[in-house]
């Protein structure tokens, strides 16, 4: 079971790209930086934000892209 900031990080996607893709994005880019779902902490959020910018933007565009990090940034 992922810890608080990985869920609150994925309530915050959730509105922006969607369930899925938000449940999807925050496993890749926790995985990404070396940590779990269980260890990611709020040190970690801006690498997992800038992250998402790029992973996303040929997904939901640029915009969408930037939208969603500026909400993962907020939760941090």
């Amino acid at each position: 079971m992922p810890n608080e900031l990985a869920g609150q990080i994925e309530d915050a996607l959730r509105p922006v790209i969607g369930t899925v893709l938000a449940t999807v994005s925050v496993d890749v880019e926790v995985r990404r930086i070396g940590k779990t779902l269980d260890t990611v902490d709020h040190s970690d959020v801006p690498a997992i934000a800038e992250n998402l910018i790029e992973a996303l933007r040929l997904v939901v565009g640029p915009d969408t892209a930037a939208a969603a990090a500026v909400r993962v940034r907020e939760v941090g």
